[in-house]
């Protein structure tokens, strides 16, 4: 789906959104690397995150210098919930604080803008990134609840 370069902080980023059957052997065996890295390891949480959706999705991915730093993932609605969502977002401990999370999220809109246009947007976000996604406009909806063992809150971009 085409590849395009953004300057963030210092960090000039290739993005590039595949859809599952575009994914490179190469491509999908760092995502799964990042995954872990960041949501077993570092955060020391006991889950299966391979989960049979991936092949639904469409996947964000930032690259710094062919590594992958940044990676989310989209869904249309009804594939993960009712609305359109994206989750697994993450970012490699290499590039915190450069603001690439920020870039992220909006990579990310953009692309569920141009895929789905009309569709209400909802995600899972862990309770302690409330402030961070709503600068990009989300709204927290209901109470805390655990999700892995970790605290998650319901937040939504209606339309």
């Amino acid at each position: 789906m085409g590849t395009h370069h953004r300057k963030e902080g210092s960090k000039l980023l290739a993005w590039s959104i595949k859809s599952w059957e575009e994914l490179t052997k190469r491509e999908l065996y760092s995502i799964l690397s990042l995954r872990s890295e960041v949501f077993v390891v570092e955060q020391t949480c006991i889950y299966q995150d391979i989960d049979n959706k991936d092949q639904k999705a469409h996947h964000v991915l930032g690259f710094d210098d062919n590594q992958l730093v940044a990676y989310s993932r989209i869904f249309n609605e009804v594939d993960y919930f009712k609305e359109a969502s994206f989750g697994r977002a993450v970012t490699s401990p290499k590039v915190r604080g450069t603001g690439v999370g920020h870039q992220l999220v909006k990579e990310t809109l953009q692309k569920m803008e141009q895929l789905y246009p009309k569709s209400s947007i909802k995600i899972s976000a862990q309770a302690h990134l409330q402030g961070f996604y709503s600068k990009h406009g989300f709204k927290t909806e209901g109470t805390t609840y655990l999700e892995d063992n970790i605290p998650h809150v319901a937040m939504f971009i209606r339309k």
